[in-house]
């Protein structure tokens, strides 16, 4: 069997023109002579290098289609019938109402979160709702990488950013409903640093905390940009971009002057971090004001994954982030997001492995976070079992995204008085409909009435989450987050047991 989709996709609109597949290669078993190209080889005969990436990217989020043989669905949740851990073993204590997720993290300044859950980097679609919604939550998110080419105001001098007006309006969508609880983490990649982002950040728009990034589990590299022109290309030079072919090579003057200019793309740098460099940088910038570090890591190579924890370990970093293959990106190569990376279940081993050996030679660890392809309460609850208490939070990133995305349209189509007909026997109005704005009343008061339903519905999201947490802590009788462990697993095949060591 092929674990590997075939040359159909939904992210790239492909489809294979016959059901009879060849597994090895993904191609149809017979090749059509008059085929239209409707599957991916068929883009590629016409769309070439830009095949290798989406075709329906634009204001969508996708995500990795392989099947992989070994994931948290290889486990079933453990219960329990006596007593209770973490809380009075009676009748009135005993409940879910009373299962604590609230934990701290951070070194020299602490930040408190109300659930094991922290919303990763993103800055596409409806961010507005999705870091409002976390606030609202009382959780952590992270503003994703090349933010500055999303504000048309941006202004550069000298290759630095002067003024960088979008940022105080993505700090402000979180900061507007925070209540004291969680953080807004900007992300910066290579070009960002090169460019000074977090200074400007950090100076200007009142940021506290940075993650820097050294990949994703959707994309290890960064990604190829097509340029519209030869003009373009120029500015995007000016502007400190890496861009090939040199629009500057005489070269390429002269193919221009005769018409006959080659595409264009831009290419995000790679990191190039140092343990040496990485201190020096993490330093400047807590001089600067940084009060929180954050780390952004994939399922590289083993040995770089604990080259990168002991890197956290010895500049005091508060957060890591490991992403593993299964999620999702905005703008990944098509085949890495399927064919890269450990998957996220064999990252967290390698990560708890690697946490477990520092944690016996002393070390204090920063607080551990995975993420990749989580979407459901049993997911999470079998990830943060699975890592022994090495796992502080689980990263919900393009799940909470749809929440933003469906909990605004439902809502724009109640207000227009058109409820869809899932939702017309909960009633016709906002106020019916999203069952959790109580919720949000008893914390912002009637304030609340004029949230976002997109901000509404990554709370609510949320809120489900949490309360399917509870049912499954409560059916291991342990109330706190903090007992969690691989007891409360059940491994249903091979993979799973092994991986239970």
């Amino acid at each position: 069997m092929s674990f590997s989709p075939s040359l159909s996709s939904g992210f790239t609109a492909a489809r294979n023109r016959s059901k009879y597949i060849s597994p090895q290669s993904g191609m149809c078993s017979l090749c059509a002579d008059k085929c239209l190209g409707t599957c991916e080889i068929g883009q590629a005969a016409v769309l070439g290098k830009m095949s290798v990436y989406p075709t329906t990217t634009g204001p969508n989020q996708i995500a990795s289609e392989k099947d992989y043989p070994v994931d948290f669905s290889h486990f079933n949740i453990n219960g329990r019938a006596f007593g209770a851990i973490g809380t009075e073993a009676d009748y009135e204590h005993a409940e879910i109402f009373n299962v604590n997720l609230a934990s701290e993290y951070g070194n020299d300044n602490k930040i408190k979160l109300d659930l094991p859950i922290v919303l990763p980097a993103l800055i596409k679609m409806n961010w507005v709702d999705y870091f409002g919604g976390a606030a609202m939550a009382g959780v952590t998110c992270m503003i994703g990488e090349d933010a500055r080419n999303k504000d048309d105001e941006l202004k550069i001098e000298n290759g630095k950013i002067s003024s960088f007006p979008m940022l105080q309006k993505i700090h402000d969508s979180f900061y507007k409903y925070y209540r004291g609880v969680g953080q807004m983490v900007l992300q910066c990649n290579v070009d960002d640093h090169l460019m000074g982002v977090p200074e400007i950040a950090l100076n200007k728009y009142g940021f506290e905390a940075l993650e820097f990034k050294f990949g994703q589990g959707a994309k290890g590299t960064q990604p190829a940009n097509r340029i519209k022109d030869y003009d373009e290309a120029v500015k995007k030079v000016e502007c400190g971009a890496l861009v090939f072919p040199n629009p500057f090579d005489p070269k390429i003057i002269e193919l221009k002057e005769k018409g006959c200019c080659p595409n264009f793309y831009t290419y995000g740098r790679l990191p190039m971090w140092t343990e040496e460099s990485m201190a020096k940088r993490i330093s400047e910038l807590r001089a600067m004001g940084m009060k929180n570090v954050y780390f952004k890591m994939a399922g590289f190579d083993p040995s770089d994954v604990e080259r990168v924890i002991n890197m956290a370990v010895e500049n005091r970093v508060d957060m890591v982030t490991f992403d593993g293959a299964g999620g999702g990106s905005g703008y990944s190569p098509s085949k890495m997001m399927n064919e890269w990376s450990l998957p996220t279940i064999l990252l967290e081993k390698v990560v708890v492995d690697i946490c477990a050996k520092l944690q016996k030679q002393g070390k204090v660890l920063p607080a551990m976070v995975m993420t990749g392809g989580f979407a459901s309460e049993d997911q999470i609850f079998k990830s943060l079992a699975y890592g022994d208490g090495f796992i502080n939070a689980i990263g919900v990133c393009r799940a909470s995204m749809a929440a933003a995305m469906t909990g605004k349209t439902i809502g724009d189509e109640i207000k227009a008085g058109r409820t869809p007909e899932f939702f017309k026997k909960f009633g016709s109005t906002v106020d019916e409909v999203f069952h959790d704005l109580a919720d949000l009343r008893g914390i912002y008061g009637k304030e609340a009435d004029n949230f976002s339903t997109g901000a509404i519905g990554v709370f609510s999201y949320l809120n489900k989450l949490a309360f399917g947490l509870r049912h499954f802590a409560a059916l291991n009788r342990k109330f706190d987050l903090k007992y969690f462990d691989r007891s409360d697993l059940i491994p249903l095949t091979y993979y799973a047991s092994d991986l239970m060591g």
